[in-house]
């Protein structure tokens, strides 16, 4: 292993003794290694897979394009490109319409720190501790963990932080200097923090009277997860500017920001040489087209509130080692009294389930979005006994 595989995502949570179990296949809400052993997979690779592993119609969709298309540079329009443009335009929430396609999350969350900087014509970036954006120097600088930050350090400038939740300090920070504010509607790193609909509401409203963008971050949130496509649609409250990616073209790399026309209008040009790719927007399309048409988010929304409440249960019968049960939908966080990573451990040696951290002492669980009722109460089972 290199020392950039070491310094990446790659193996958290999906650990066997010490080391990352070696994947050979994925098929639904199951994920089988190499070794043949079959795991349920709670994790969906940090939420990128909301459909299972190669759900049918997006692996006919990637097979039927790339036979047709593989790549085409963004100023030539392709069908496919095209096509996603609409559909994402279509389920963007409130009256947001344009979209601007890139590659990964932290390259929507770039553009979105371009497009608000040179709409506003101001820079000053207002963001939360605890926050998690992207590791490129733009994101990274937006992201509030020193771990992330300081072997990179000088990141870029203009970013001051404040407390998540805190309507007072996001008050105080928030002045006529201040280009943007990038929240996340439910922390996800940060050890899945859903935020009060109230301090939603309070951060539209002071964006929206200094002249500001407010900007969500639904890398981890949207596609469904919380219940709704959008976390913010659940609680009412459109920002200026919204970025998604990981699940949107079932973990092929596609990244998004969508903005309102006041952004779209007032940004500076920008691009990107695999924007939109039609292979991966074919995947994205059928992603898109089979989570609206078989309601998935109602799925998440239904077996996340069975999952929590069990769980809620059996800590409570159980007298487990637990501070709490947190999330909206099947985002979820058990945050333990010990640290997360023994649990991950026994739970996959021993139960063959992957769920993943958030920080040290949070079980995430992050299931693909058709799971159903009995693999929720296997993991419940699971996580009480190892518990």
């Amino acid at each position: 292993m290199s020392v950039f595989e070491d310094l990446s995502d790659a193996g958290e949570g999906f650990v066997f003794g010490e080391k990352p179990i070696p994947i050979a296949s994925g098929e639904g809400v199951h994920l089988t290694a190499e070794d043949g052993t079959e795991y349920l997979d709670f994790g969906a690779s940090y939420a990128c897979t909301p459909l299972g592993h190669c759900p049918p119609a997006v692996v006919d969709a990637v097979q039927e394009q790339a036979a047709e298309l593989l790549y085409v540079q963004a100023s030539y329009p392709n069908a496919a490109r095209t096509e996603l443009y609409e559909r994402l335009g279509a389920v963007a929430p409130g009256d947001i319409s344009k979209v601007w396609l890139c590659n990964s999350g932290t390259e929507a969350n770039e553009a979105a720190m371009k497009f608000a900087r040179s709409a506003t014509g101001r820079e000053k970036i207002v963001a939360t501790k605890r926050g998690f954006h992207g590791r490129t120097l733009g994101a990274l600088a937006m992201t509030w963990k020193k771990k992330y930050r300081a072997p990179f350090e000088p990141v870029a400038g203009g970013v001051e932080f404040v407390d998540y939740g805190d309507t007072e300090a996001l008050a105080e920070a928030v002045d006529d200097e201040t280009a943007a504010v990038f929240l996340e509607p439910v922390q996800g790193e940060g050890g899945i923090n859903p935020a009060d609909p109230e301090y939603l509401q309070s951060a539209r409203d002071l964006t929206e009277d200094a002249g500001a963008a407010l900007v969500f971050d639904e890398i981890q949130t949207g596609m469904g997860r919380t219940g709704d496509i959008w976390a913010c649609e659940g609680v009412g409250v459109t920002p200026d500017v919204l970025t998604t990616a990981k699940g949107v073209a079932s973990g092929l790399p596609l990244g998004a920001t969508l903005c309102a026309d006041w952004i779209a209008d007032g940004a500076a040009s920008h691009g990107s040489t695999f924007s939109g790719n039609p292979v991966v927007a074919a995947a994205a399309n059928a992603t898109l087209e089979e989570l609206v048409a078989e309601d998935v988010p109602g799925n998440a929304a239904k077996v996340g509130d069975y999952l929590t409440t069990i769980m809620a249960e059996a800590v409570e019968e159980h007298d487990l080692p637990v501070r709490e049960v947190r999330g909206e939908g099947l985002m979820i966080g058990v945050e333990v009294k010990r640290g997360a990573n023994r649990y991950l451990r026994d739970l996959a040696m021993n139960h063959q389930i992957l769920a993943l951290p958030a920080g040290r002492s949070v079980v995430r669980l992050l299931p693909p979005l058709v799971v159903n009722e009995g693999h929720a109460r296997e993991v419940v089972d699971a996580l009480t006994e190892v518990l």
